[in-house]
């Protein structure tokens, strides 16, 4: 059974709640292997994502952050899972400013059909499926399609910046392909893709490290949004090595 979006937005606003529960207290931060901040709130998001997938969808595997990820001779065989980041922006959450977002997956092949980023603290919820496009609601609103423009390499871009990995070469790679910045915009997580997907921004460069699961839920909705039809992103998943490499999003 394929899953259900309506059914994937409400284990992603269920994930919020478990979120905002600590949001308002003083935030205890643990240090993964990797020196990424961890908290109860990312360990009580994974569980409630788990808990509703594996109720709905026992068949399908999940991949999390946070869970023990799987030997490559194993993943290497599925042609569908769950990826999903819990708490994405883990460091904003963390400076309490609002952006970061539960982000939840489905991938066919190694691309994603279905994603869904919630941002708790905005109830603001983007969502898409490769069948119908691309969507955003806030709170109990209206739900409404969001689409894009491609961008125009010509024109002068505006681009989406990390609020907290600032990558200081960005604009001068960007001046090497020959693009302009008109404008930056600093944004946490995986709401820079979300951004470009509904044409609040032209292109999200990164050239430093990510992980699969940092964007393949808004990957999807960038995917989907795409006003003449789906658009090509330069990201796949399910790869032996879970780094994304360097990317710009909107960039045809």
């Amino acid at each position: 059974m394929k899953p259900d979006v309506t059914i994937i937005n409400d284990i992603a606003k269920l994930a919020g709640e478990q979120i905002l529960n600590y949001y308002d207290d003083d935030i205890e931060v643990d240090h993964k292997s990797d020196d990424s901040p961890l908290t109860k709130a990312d360990l009580a998001s994974h569980r409630e994502i788990v808990s509703g997938l594996s109720e709905h969808y026992p068949e399908i595997p999940v991949l999390s952050e946070e869970s023990e990820i799987p030997d490559y001779s194993v993943r290497k065989d599925w042609d569908e899972y769950f990826l999903i980041d819990p708490l994405d922006g883990t460091k904003e959450f963390i400076k309490k400013n609002g952006e970061f977002t539960v982000n939840i997956a489905f991938i066919e092949n190694n691309i994603p059909v279905l994603g869904v980023v919630y941002i708790p603290a905005e109830e603001v919820l983007y969502f898409a499926t490769k069948e119908k496009g691309a969507f955003k609601q806030k709170g109990d609103g209206p739900i409404k399609q969001i689409e894009h423009d491609e961008y125009n390499k010509n024109e002068p871009a505006r681009i989406m910046v990390s609020r907290s990995h600032r990558g200081s070469d960005t604009n001068e790679k960007l001046a090497e392909m020959g693009i302009e910045v008109s404008e930056e915009i600093p944004s946490g997580s995986s709401l820079k893709i979300c951004f470009v997907a509904e044409g609040k921004a032209d292109l999200y460069p990164r050239f430093g490290p990510t992980m699969e699961w940092d964007t393949a839920a808004a990957d999807a909705v960038y995917r989907y949004s795409g006003k003449n039809g789906p658009v090509s992103s330069p990201l796949k998943y399910n790869k032996e090595d879970l780094h994304n490499p360097e990317f710009i999003i909107g960039l045809a």
